[in-house]
């Protein structure tokens, strides 16, 4: 934890130093106010102590994150003998330095916006919205604790049976785990030790002191000034929200538009709405050297090739993932790796070691905590029951938190080109969808490709306040098999947002009215009459 009297730029700086370098939050970086104390209760107990190894595991999963705390508890929940090892804390990146914290201060800040708007609904707030930072921060730490007692070593010990160990875990053979003294034999293991920030390399970045999202929400005073590197998720969700509580963010991205595994039309809505809530958008920017100038931290980048100087308090890396696997002695368990695409596992999710399985970040694509948790119950199936359960037949979604958010699910355009599969591709915009006008949330759509002829939902995209909700009923529709005709016929509560997928199901079904099939229809008419 903090020491008494550390500034948190001296904070900022030891994190960088250590735990953002080797690819976890430690205990270090709470605060050690009463919110960050009970965390640690629950996820990294004071004096916690091992438990005696049983003779023989079952399942032994290496790491606690989304998808070693499923693999452990299912596992164990199906009566299989689990021990779980964790070196930092339970819940791992989501809990502690991702979804929960960054979600609860995006919420605070959509509050502050909503406040400053309000005008344009006929509201006017006298004084319009004050930000309280270090109030926004301490609910996002009360949250953090409140959730935390359902990722706990109590709960996975008394009520789930595991075997918890906090320590660092190391393979110390083929089927054989040590931790600290305690040697782990296993028939089985699962490697979910998720994945940490990846640091770019530029010159004068680490002297100067940064945050990454393993050290950001231990801030208790807002930025004056804040500089993102990097437009992915993470910083676009974070450059919007610092920006609405009151930071002045320069956000710095090396592609021609952020977002980049999204589509271009998508991005670009996002980026409108970054500026038109003051962020400084920097496209194709590379970022040179960062310098120490007294308090200032001095960012020295090229833009199309013209030099620029971006002077700021803070800067925030946001550029990506790598995945955990140093220390762990995969040689000796015969685990193929790479440092940037993590263990290699078929479709199985099985590692060259066939006793050991791996799921979550240290091996996905998609590194996000649903998809950890779907690829964590592939292992429990393939480890236990003989399964034959393939990553391949999972359909996952996304989300991008900013506002409007952004949601896709299965095939991008690009994507069904490059694999041979023609498509046709319907789109409804909220400018043409009742409640978003009522709203005043016109901007976005919805977009929904189908296999050339036939009414199968291959991909789709959604762009609104609302995508991370409707995602799910186009995710619903490609895992039932429910083309999009069908979708027109679900009747949907008049007005709401979701009604734009029954409406693009509208908008297929009318391509069926050929000029052919209107003569017949006219015909039966006519013999009606």
């Amino acid at each position: 934890m903090t020491e008494p009297g550390a500034t948190h730029g001296e904070h900022r700086n030891e994190v960088d130093r250590h735990d953002a370098r080797r690819g976890r939050a430690g205990t270090q970086l709470l605060g050690g106010d009463t919110h960050d104390l009970a965390l640690l209760a629950n996820v990294h107990p004071p004096g916690w102590r091992n438990p005696r190894p049983a003779a023989r595991y079952d399942l032994v999963v290496i790491g606690a994150g989304a998808a070693g705390l499923v693999t452990a508890g299912g596992a164990s929940g199906l009566g299989a003998r689990v021990a779980l090892v964790e070196r930092h804390l339970l819940g791992g990146d989501c809990l502690s330095a991702g979804c929960v914290p960054s979600k609860a201060v995006i919420r605070s800040s959509r509050a502050a916006f909503d406040v400053r708007t309000a005008a344009s609904l006929g509201v006017r707030a006298a004084a319009g919205a004050e930000v309280d930072f270090g109030a926004v921060m301490e609910r996002m730490r009360s949250i953090r604790a409140r959730i935390s007692p359902h990722d706990g070593a109590e709960r996975f010990t008394r009520e789930l049976g595991v075997d918890v160990f906090l320590g660092e875990a190391c393979f110390a053979g083929r089927d054989t785990v040590e931790v600290g003294d305690a040697t782990l034999r296993f028939k089985r293991a699962a490697l979910c030790t998720g994945a940490s920030a990846a640091l770019p390399q530029i010159p004068g970045l680490a002297e100067a002191g940064f945050f990454t999202n393993e050290s950001i929400f231990t801030l208790v005073q807002r930025p004056r000034r804040l500089a993102v590197i990097g437009g992915g998720p993470l910083g676009c969700e974070l450059a919007q929200a610092f920006q609405r509580l009151g930071s002045a963010v320069h956000l710095l991205h090396d592609d021609a538009h952020v977002l980049g595994r999204e589509d271009a039309d998508a991005a670009a809505i996002v980026e409108a709405a970054l500026r038109r809530d003051g962020v400084e958008l920097a496209l194709e920017a590379v970022v040179e050297r960062v310098e120490r100038r007294g308090d200032d931290r001095v960012l020295c980048a090229r833009i199309a090739g013209a030099p620029i100087e971006i002077v700021v308090d803070e800067i925030l890396v946001a550029t990506g993932r790598r995945p955990n696997v140093e220390g762990l002695g995969l040689e000796r368990a015969g685990v193929a790796y790479d440092e940037h695409a993590g263990v290699r596992v078929d479709d199985f999710l099985r590692t060259t070691n066939r006793r050991i399985l791996a799921a979550g970040d240290v091996c996905l694509r998609h590194k996000f905590t649903h998809a950890a948790d779907f690829a964590a119950r592939i292992v429990i199936q393939n480890a236990l029951f003989f399964g034959r359960k393939r990553l391949s037949a999972l359909t996952v979604p996304w989300a991008t938190y900013t506002d409007p958010e952004v949601a896709h699910v299965g095939l991008h355009v690009h994507e069904a080109a490059t694999r041979g599969i023609a498509i046709d591709t319907f789109v409804r915009p909220f400018a043409d969808v009742d409640r978003a006008v009522t709203d005043g949330a016109t901007e976005g759509f919805v977009r929904v490709h189908v296999a050339k002829g036939t009414d199968r939902i291959v991909g789709g995209t959604i762009v609104s306040r609302h995508a991370g909700e409707l995602i799910g009923e186009l995710t619903l529709a490609m895992v039932a098999g429910v083309g999009l005709s069908k979708l027109a016929s679900v009747i949907h509560p008049y007005p709401t947002y979701a009604e734009a997928l029954r409406q693009v199901g509208d908008l297929y079904n009318r391509t069926r009215l050929t000029p052919r099939t209107k003569a017949l229809l006219r015909a039966v008419i006519a013999l009606r009459r």
